[in-house]
């Protein structure tokens, strides 16, 4: 039985803009899966809906076997959610804010108050529980807020931009975590700006555009289709001009930067042989871009910008 079954979902508002056009979409139990797209794409409508936030028009949606029209307490027992924007009460006390929620649950206080030690800790958060919302950093409202959510134990877990605004240092600790709860059971489905957390974390990916999902695989299989991959290499000596490599795009950066597109059937082996044939040393190498960052511009028809 998948996580989550959406299966011909439409969703129009009253001014006629059709925000979801027959999306279909399975989640297998367990999996981390990445929801990509750009603004306007219908991630957070198609979201909405299954968090029973937003009305559909039409389609169906299971979460665990259980239709959000017939049986939508019990579907919704069953999710977590992480929403983009900061919604936690900022006058109240940390340990009030989980608790809270786990009451909404059913769930008794000293079971609440159990649980809340748990997923405190977890999150680096125990040590502030006494604090209210007002004073904790972003990154620590953050990751109340992924506490929060796992209060009642819900099996699958809906993450919408759960590290914008986060620094780097406390984003890894963030996908660290995320790994632990995901390899313990929990599904995950991610909605990231941030492409290279989808790279990382998650095993399948669907990118939706207008509406419609344009691309579903596993990870490895949609960044398999990208047909050439663009390297900076930094250089020891210097260059007045790009070197020529035969059957690669070179272009000259700077005196020690160059720009390689490897094609799929070529490799970086041969980029590596022919520049110390020409007398010229590899220092560092690094991706001009993401990969999925590349094959979702393509896929959406927009000209990735230089970084």
């Amino acid at each position: 039985m998948p996580a989550l079954a959406v299966r011909h979902l439409v969703k129009t508002y009253p001014n006629g803009v059709q925000a979801l056009r027959g999306v279909d979409l399975e989640v297998p139990e367990g999996d981390f899966f990445a929801l990509l797209g750009p603004n306007g794409a219908g991630k957070t409508t198609l979201i909405g809906i299954v968090t029973s936030l937003v009305t559909k028009t039409a389609g169906e949606v299971l979460v665990f076997g259980r239709s959000i029209d017939r049986e939508l307490e019990q579907a919704k027992a069953a999710i977590g959610v992480v929403p983009q924007e900061i919604n936690i009460n900022y006058w109240e006390s940390v340990m009030n804010i989980v608790t809270t929620q786990a009451g909404f649950y059913g769930m008794t206080p000293r079971a609440a108050r159990t649980r809340a030690e748990e997923c405190l800790k977890q999150l680096q958060l125990w040590d502030r529980r006494h604090d209210t919302g007002r004073n904790l950093s972003g990154g620590m409202k953050r990751r109340l807020m992924i506490a929060r959510a796992l209060m009642h134990r819900p099996p699958l877990l809906i993450l919408d931009e759960p590290t914008a605004g986060v620094d780097i240092e406390i984003r890894r600790s963030m996908w660290e975590f995320l790994r632990e709860i995901n390899a313990a059971g929990t599904t995950i489905i991610l909605t990231t700006h941030y492409l290279e957390e989808a790279e990382m974390l998650c095993r399948r990916v669907a990118i939706i555009d207008h509406g419609t999902i344009i691309e579903r695989d596993e990870m490895a299989n949609v960044l398999r289709k990208l047909q050439a991959e663009t390297f900076v290499l930094n250089l020891r000596e210097a260059v007045a001009a790009a070197p020529v490599l035969a059957g690669y795009g070179v272009r000259r950066v700077n005196d020690h930067e160059i720009e390689v597109e490897v094609t799929r059937d070529r490799d970086l082996n041969g980029v590596f042989a022919a520049l110390s044939a020409a007398g010229l040393r590899v220092l560092s190498m690094r991706n001009k871009a993401n990969r999925l960052e590349e094959l979702f511009m393509r896929l959406t028809a927009r000209e990735p910008q230089d970084p």
